[in-house]
């Protein structure tokens, strides 16, 4: 098999999915980079909170990287996989992928997030270990 026959795929596991909205477009009818961050930071949030078994909180987005425009009415998904996972923090890897009504899909954006597990008090605790 080829290169080109390879099919791009999202890495990780689906977290969130949502439908991209006028309300959160800017004049060109794009959607603004900071609505998905704030979806990334979510989708990345449903993995910490099952990794450290309750309360987490982002500390970091160590890296961004916008490929293409995000157009309202796209089915937005993001998909998150787990990185390092340290004593008290973990790094999750998000993916953006966007899809029409043809299920044709695309990747928009991806960012590696770090969390840390904290407690019912805000401080760090441990990352529970399996």
């Amino acid at each position: 098999m080829e290169d080109d026959d390879i099919t791009p795929a999202p890495e990780g596991e689906l977290a969130l999915q949502t439908i991209a909205m006028p309300a959160d477009a800017n004049w060109n009818g794009d959607i603004f980079g900071g609505w998905l961050v704030s979806q990334m930071d979510l989708a990345g949030a449903v993995m910490a909170r099952r990794v450290a078994r309750g309360r987490v909180a982002t500390v970091a987005i160590d890296s961004m990287s916008f490929l293409r425009p995000v157009p309202v009415g796209s089915v937005v998904s993001c998909y998150s996989k787990l990185g390092d996972v340290g004593r008290t923090s973990m790094q999750i890897l998000v993916e953006v992928w966007i899809g029409d009504h043809t299920n044709h899909q695309s990747k928009v954006t991806e960012g590696q997030f770090t969390f840390v597990a904290i407690d019912q008090t805000g401080r760090t605790r441990p990352v529970p270990r399996d």
